[in-house]
């Protein structure tokens, strides 16, 4: 049976690049212009697409915004919030913290277009995610220690999730399952590989946090750790979790 998967949303604005950039403005995205298709701006948020382009059939201000609305899921709405205010749009329903977590808010983008931002609470979230495709898992030594290091370090999502064990929310379709073993031994390969766009800002911002990088002697690595692929892949910047289970930062 065939699957269908939403993946993207065309804009059409009579100045596509200024709305792009309001877009890339309050969400804080890079905009990407595709070379086959020049007229166009593109802006990706984890993993769905935003696309801006100019048309001859349509212009002026959406008047009917409220017939369809653009939900984006943020991981900070007060700061979003803080840059849509700084903005200048238009608020429909200011941004409301609903309790425990969950906040929802309204308002119109440049173009009238209507736009929510969204931030489900944890405990909702985690009734949400039971996993409807395939996934991947591994064990740690300490649940707690585990769930400290991939939220507040690596600054992911972490759900407290049915049978004692962690959903570690990598994007909005990937969450990777954490279970704890007390007989835990480390993997002797990677176990997580996570692209960033920036591999050396990514290096420098966990070293901060007082992550220390491996180095393989079967590799080449720079001042950072970073081994550089050329040719052949990747670049990569090892390192571990608490539980001794290795990771890998990837340049996108």
């Amino acid at each position: 049976m065939a699957t269908a998967t939403i993946s993207s949303m065309l804009l059409s604005s009579d100045d596509p690049k200024r709305l792009a950039r309001w877009y890339a403005a309050v969400f804080e995205a890079e905009i990407q212009t595709d070379p086959d298709a020049p007229g166009y701006e593109i802006m990706e948020l984890d993993g769905f697409h935003i696309m801006f382009d100019q048309r001859d059939d349509v212009s002026g201000r959406n008047v009917g915004g409220a017939r369809q609305i653009l939900n984006v899921e943020v991981d900070d709405p007060v700061a979003t919030a803080a840059r849509i205010d700084a903005s200048g749009a238009e608020w429909i329903s200011p941004l409301e913290d609903k309790g425990g977590g969950s906040y929802f808010g309204t308002l119109t983008d440049p173009d009238g277009n209507w736009l929510q931002i969204v931030r489900i609470s944890d405990e909702l979230e985690a009734q949400m995610s039971a996993p409807t495709s395939a996934y991947s898992s591994f064990a740690v030594c300490d649940l707690d220690a585990a769930a400290t290091f991939y939220r507040d370090v690596l600054g992911m999502r972490v759900l407290r999730l049915e049978m004692g064990v962690l959903g570690v929310r990598i994007n909005r379709t990937t969450t990777v399952l954490v279970y704890p073993k007390p007989d835990h031994r480390p993997a002797g390969f990677t176990v997580l590989n996570i692209p960033v766009p920036d591999l050396e800002q990514a290096v420098d911002d966990l070293v901060a946090r007082g992550v220390e990088f491996l180095r393989y002697d079967h590799f080449e690595h720079d001042e950072r750790g970073i081994a550089r692929g050329g040719d052949d892949g990747p670049d990569l910047a090892w390192f571990a979790d608490p539980s001794g289970n290795v990771l890998a930062l990837q340049q996108k």
